[in-house]
């Protein structure tokens, strides 16, 4: 069904976006795969995560994939480390305050959002990752974003302005063409 991956620099929330998206997806019933990878250090090092979900039907075949279906960036930096791997028709989001201008492919759909205004309109400065996951929740469909309650159980379970960071990403992020 698809084939994610959530990139950025460590200290940025990378790994957890991805371990919301498996956890909503597994309580929607979806087969679900996650892999991490991170470098020594503890903050500024490279991040990410890779996640596979699929129908509550289908296996999951590998949970490394050849060819990405969402690339979801914290930084610039990650989308040229990652842009190449996605697949005609693949959906970009960006942190639009760390891109700078730049032309994007014609065969993916790009969507930005400005994670730091977001985080700060609702006072939850940590859930940057969480308005990324709201946004591209926006430009798929993933996961049901109707099941309003589904979403409040997982994304709250931590703290409570979770899921107004991943309403705010899914309400204002923009196409970028």
């Amino acid at each position: 069904m698809a084939d994610v991956m959530f990139a950025g620099i460590g200290g940025q929330g990378v790994l957890t976006a991805g371990k919301m998206l498996i956890q909503i997806a597994a309580e929607e019933g979806k087969n679900v795969c996650w892999t991490s990878e991170y470098s020594a250090e503890m903050r500024g090092g490279t991040a990410l995560c890779r996640v596979v979900v699929e129908d509550g039907e289908e296996t999951i075949g590998s949970p490394y994939p050849d060819r990405l279906d969402i690339l979801c960036c914290m930084t610039e930096s990650a989308y040229d480390a990652y842009g190449a791997q996605l697949r005609d028709g693949g959906l970009v989001v960006i942190n639009t305050p760390l891109f700078g201008k730049r032309k994007y492919p014609d065969n993916v759909k790009v969507l930005g959002i400005d994670t730091q205004a977001v985080t700060e309109s609702v006072g939850n400065e940590r859930g940057a990752n969480l308005v990324l996951l709201g946004a591209m929740a926006k430009g798929c469909d993933l996961i049901d974003v109707s099941n309003e309650e589904l979403l409040l159980g997982c994304l709250n379970k931590k703290f409570k302005g979770n899921y107004e960071c991943f309403k705010g990403g899914y309400d204002q992020a923009i196409e970028i063409k």
